[in-house]
């Protein structure tokens, strides 16, 4: 008897977890993925007029400010090695 409940609590749980699988893999597949442009029929009518598409999300890097991150990262004091 004992046998049998621990096959039916396990079956249970791997149809949970296989339903759940299931389900989390179809939301991933309907969600767009950051970073991937998206292109509409607007994109293509652009790309056929012009022969290429601009994104406004991408702006130009700011020369400058990379400078500057740069400058403080390496003024920043590292972790001496520890001797041994």
């Amino acid at each position: 008897m004992l046998d049998f409940v621990i096959a039916v609590l396990s079956a249970f749980l791997v149809a949970v977890v296989g339903v759940t699988g299931l389900r989390l893999r179809a939301r991933m597949r309907r969600r767009p993925t950051p970073g991937v442009p998206q292109v509409d029929d607007e994109a293509v009518g652009r790309i056929l007029d012009a022969g290429v598409i601009e994104d406004e999300a991408d702006e130009p890097l700011d020369q400058a400010e990379i400078d500057e991150e740069e400058r403080r990262f390496w003024s920043e004091p590292g972790d001496e090695p520890e001797e041994s």
